[in-house]
């Protein structure tokens, strides 16, 4: 019989990750012999918990929050994207016993927007709204998208401004106060608010029109952004479950070296919600 592989996503809280049955769809779909469990594991005990669950055969891990920093500082190995964010969110045992640390978050994106959606980002003006982590790990992937700008904006402007420089200036920083009379065509939530049913205040008309509203989260109802986008009559209006699924097929790539079929799954789960 063959051995069965061991994946695990790591997080707290993490009793409502989708992530294990993302990964068992993508293991029934492609014939890949493995399971996946969610492990509740807290920063304190991250390092010994990690450790042991490579020690113990296991050959990747998953990382959410609050574990993705200290996921970069365990990794022997990091690639570009996950330098650039300073996070990591998937952890890959090499063949001569190193683990490798990726950040999948940005492609995640870029791919639901791009190929899942059919949102061009080329020569479009974008804006993020937040300056926290999960900001810093779309920055890349959304800067080789060669938008027309791409704008941070956060409640703290050093925030903003800091991240700016970190990337040399290719994106730009600034206070949600200074959105007046500015309009863009992509604009993308990166702050939790929304899901405690908060947002900054925005100006009237920071959407263009046939404009674009995503939010990073995903909820089985909408989101306070989503609701906002609603408002904004954006023309596409959509939250991060697709996000979620993309940047867990490219996990599974990593570590199996297959690329599972994201369209079925992410059919599935929108399916399951709005029931």
């Amino acid at each position: 019989m063959n051995k069965i592989d061991h994946y695990a996503v790591f997080g707290s809280p993490i009793n409502h990750s989708k992530s294990p049955r993302i990964h068992r769809l993508f293991a029934e779909q492609t014939q890949q012999n493995l399971d996946y469990v969610a492990q509740e594991v807290n920063a304190e005990n991250f390092v010994a918990a990690v450790t042991e669950f490579f020690a113990q055969g296991g050959k990747g891990v998953n990382c959410t929050v609050p574990l993705k920093e200290l996921a970069y500082q365990f990794a022997d190995i990091k690639t570009e994207r996950a330098k650039s964010a300073k996070a990591v969110n998937t952890l890959a045992l090499q063949i001569d016993g190193s683990i490798l640390g990726d950040n999948t978050d940005g492609v995640g994106l870029v791919t639901d927007l791009t190929v899942n959606h059919g949102i061009e980002l080329e020569n479009q003006r974008v804006l993020i709204l937040g300056a926290g982590g999960a900001t810093r790990g779309i920055i890349l992937p959304l800067l080789d998208q060669q938008p027309d700008c791409l704008v941070v904006a956060n409640r703290t402007i050093e925030k903003a401004l800091t991240l700016a420089i970190e990337f040399n200036h290719s994106l730009e920083g600034c206070g949600f106060h200074t959105l007046e009379n500015r309009q863009f065509d992509v604009i993308l939530n990166a702050t939790s608010a929304s899901l405690s049913d908060e947002l900054p205040t925005l100006p009237e008309n920071l959407l263009a029109e046939n404009g674009v509203c995503y939010d990073l989260a995903y909820s089985n109802t909408p989101t306070t952004f989503v609701r906002w986008g609603k408002l904004q009559n954006a023309s596409k209006n959509l939250d991060g479950l697709g996000m979620l699924v993309e940047q867990a097929a490219e996990a599974f790539f990593l570590w199996r070296g297959v690329r599972p079929d994201t369209k079925t799954v992410i059919d599935l789960l929108n399916a399951e919600r709005s029931v």
